[in-house]
């Protein structure tokens, strides 16, 4: 059997390593890679003076690595898939009809609903982020929006879809583990989603309104359209690709063989309309695109991608899985959780536990595959004991996950985020409120009881009073 902390030692563990991530990450501002691998070294050596064995420790980093692996491939995908994209033409013929046909007022509102809608549609953020993002924020520099703005944006657009559709792998998964209907989980979401989405799209609107006041630079937009037009041979044949994968991610198709047929399109139109030799095609898919076209603002827009552009965010994936690995050898999470058994004798109280173990496991592992697929069925029987229904932890476990996930730069989906849309997670996060103000309605619904569901009268009884009819 594996040997695990005690409550002490594992509860100093988690607060010595979340001291050396705030330390490292916000006071030094050290690299987030490096302070995660220092985090996870210290974790490690502890662990081993204490008891654990190296042969148990090294088994989970290598099960976190395996389980980070599709990730990365789908990251390196994109990078690849982005630079394929801007060799091609495709997304800088997005870039000119958007500029054509998109105004300052309207731009952020725009953008979260059609990220929203492609997301709910596709039931991934990850490729809306890819395909629909990139060119949303090639579109914002050419209308002189801040990459924040646009950031934020298109964040809480593809978040809103991905949680909402029921072809989201989260989705699916936060119902499976917790044995709820997917629909019923859906709806329950609504609680927390909406008013936080609807706050975000209002704040674009007051944004779109600052800008509404102020005149467009014409003869910018002008330079960069034709810019582009000399640059590319631009027809609408071009937007095939974004339309086809967007179809096939639709249609449930496996993400890494749909990315990889976005990446082949991508170089046949290349070849075919902008006479790329086989050469520039490889250069492209490795380093991204790199020619200048002698205009500062059109070689910001479209001199990057590739997977070189990915490797950074690899490393730092591979970083998190070898800090959160430790952790759960070690038994810390295991711990806390019977610390919640142990002395939580209300259902509120309960839930507030459950809603800050889960957070704070997904800010450690970056990862809600991890802490949906541990904390699910360890948690559902618990909410069964307090008469509560199931749908408020599935519902909880998106809040603090699915939602929170753009918002933490080491895990996977705010690494994939701020490498592809070339924003940092620091700067986008005041602008997509949708992200962590479900928190806060989770939060005030605790408290207040609102939107928080009973379990159907099947016999579950109160935790308190089985404790307390056993004592007596």
């Amino acid at each position: 059997m594996q040997q695990t902390l005690s409550p002490i030692k594992a509860f100093s563990l988690l607060f010595l390593s979340i001291a050396v991530v705030i330390t490292g990450i916000v006071i030094i501002d050290a690299p987030t890679s490096i302070v995660l691998i220092a985090a996870g070294t210290l974790v490690i050596i502890f662990s081993l003076v204490w008891g654990i064995k190296w042969d148990d420790i090294e088994k989970d980093i290598l099960a976190s690595l395996h389980a980070m692996f599709k990730p990365i491939l789908i990251l390196l995908a994109v990078g690849m898939l982005i630079g394929s994209w801007l060799l091609s033409g495709t997304i800088p013929v997005l870039i000119y009809y958007g500029l054509m046909i998109l105004t300052p007022a309207i731009f952020l509102f725009a953008a979260v609903f059609i990220c929203s809608l492609m997301s709910i549609m596709a039931g991934t953020s990850w490729g809306t982020i890819g395909t629909v993002g990139v060119a949303l924020m090639g579109i914002s520099v050419g209308l002189g929006i801040p990459p924040s703005y646009t950031a934020g944006a298109i964040v809480v657009g593809a978040m809103f879809g991905d949680k909402l559709s029921p072809l989201s792998d989260t989705t699916v998964m936060a119902s499976a583990v917790t044995d709820v209907p997917l629909v019923e989980h859906i709806k329950h979401m609504l609680y927390t989603t909406i008013p936080g989405y609807i706050i975000s799209v209002i704040l674009y609107i007051i944004l779109g309104i600052q800008f509404s006041g102020q005149d467009i630079n014409k003869e910018n937009i002008d330079v960069i359209m034709s810019t582009l037009n000399e640059a590319f041979n631009l027809n609408l044949i071009l937007i095939l690709p974004p339309f086809i994968v967007l179809f096939l991610i639709f249609k449930r198709k496996p993400t890494l063989p749909v990315f990889g047929a976005g990446i082949l399109l991508g170089c046949m139109l290349a070849v075919l309309f902008q006479g790329s030799g086989a050469l520039e095609v490889a250069n492209a898919l490795n380093g991204g695109f790199t020619d200048s076209t002698g205009v500062k603002v059109v070689d910001e827009m479209l001199q990057r991608g590739g997977l070189n552009s990915m490797l950074e965010t690899t490393a730092l994936l591979i970083a998190a899985a070898f800090f959160g690995a430790p952790l759960r050898t070690s038994g810390v999470i295991t711990v806390i959780l019977e610390k919640i058994i142990e002395v939580t004798e209300q259902g509120k109280t309960m839930m507030m536990s459950s809603l800050t173990v889960h957070g704070l496991l997904f800010m450690i592992t970056g990862s809600y595959y991890v802490t949906f697929a541990v904390l699910g069925p360890m948690l559902k029987t618990l909410y069964d004991q307090y008469g509560l229904h199931r749908k408020n932890l599935s519902r909880t476990m998106e809040d603090t996950g699915t939602t929170l996930s753009p918002l933490i730069p080491w895990g996977v989906t705010g690494a994939f985020c701020a490498s592809t849309l070339q924003t940092p997670v620091s700067q986008y996060a005041l602008y997509a409120p949708m992200t962590y103000l479900a928190i806060v309605f989770a939060i005030i619904y605790i408290f207040t009881g609102y939107g928080i569901a009973k379990a159907p009268q099947s016999g579950k009884q109160n935790a308190y009073k089985e404790r307390s009819s056993k004592s007596m």
